[in-house]
């Protein structure tokens, strides 16, 4: 069975828990396409000795592998940003689709999240949702999560941050972080991961129903 579920989101909204809580559930494949970003991002960054050139960065993302993903160093704030600079080259954004689209299309269903799964990558998908939350309450779950790894780091830098992030994914040119016309709104503020999850699989199971 092919089956995708593509799910969107800025920066803090839950996407990757949400997601893998999701995938979980139901045994589908998981990929983090924000994974991708970071990787491209942090390894450009590595060959070019601190500086990110669109020219490398294309050509890393061209030839990305699977330990690539594997780094240790890719949830940090420095890989964070590299990934919002490389996300909005269109080279780079080009090279990575065809692996998405392959991965979306596996056999045994497939969930995604990133910023422009069901509006770019997989606009056929079965099941569009797209995660948002407030401001406030993004920042403070970032910093959270980065003070549980150790990284340092005030809440108004992590909040000016995340808006710094937010401006760059809605105001690129290509592949601009938008909700889809025909996905599920989830507004995670108020919710607890497992409340969120709950109305995730709700909606899930409606479309499986429909496609068995």
């Amino acid at each position: 069975m092919q089956f995708t579920v593509a799910i969107d989101g800025p920066a803090g909204a839950g996407k990757g828990t949400l997601a893998k809580a999701v995938a979980a559930r139901f045994g589908f494949a998981h990929l983090d396409t924000g994974l991708l970003y970071r990787a491209v991002g942090r390894k450009a960054l590595d060959q070019g000795r601190g500086t990110l050139d669109e020219g490398l960065a294309e050509l890393v993302a061209r030839e990305l592998t699977p330990p690539d993903l594997a780094r240790d160093d890719l949830r940090g704030a420095l890989a964070s940003r590299a990934a919002s600079k490389v996300a909005a080259m269109a080279g780079v954004r080009k090279a990575l689709v065809a692996f998405q689209r392959d991965f979306a299309r596996r056999e045994g269903g497939a969930v995604l999240d990133g910023r422009d799964i069901g509006s770019v990558i997989c606009p056929q998908a079965e099941v569009k949702l797209y995660l948002d939350a407030s401001l406030d309450a993004r920042a403070r779950r970032r910093h959270e999560e980065m003070a549980a790894g150790g990284a340092a780091g005030s809440l108004d830098a992590v909040r000016r941050e995340i808006e710094e992030r937010d401006s760059r994914d809605a105001s690129r040119a290509d592949a601009p972080l938008t909700k889809p016309v025909d996905a599920h709104l989830i507004d995670t503020t108020d919710l607890t991961i497992e409340q969120a999850v709950e109305r995730a699989v709700d909606i899930i199971e409606q479309a499986l129903a429909r496609v068995r």
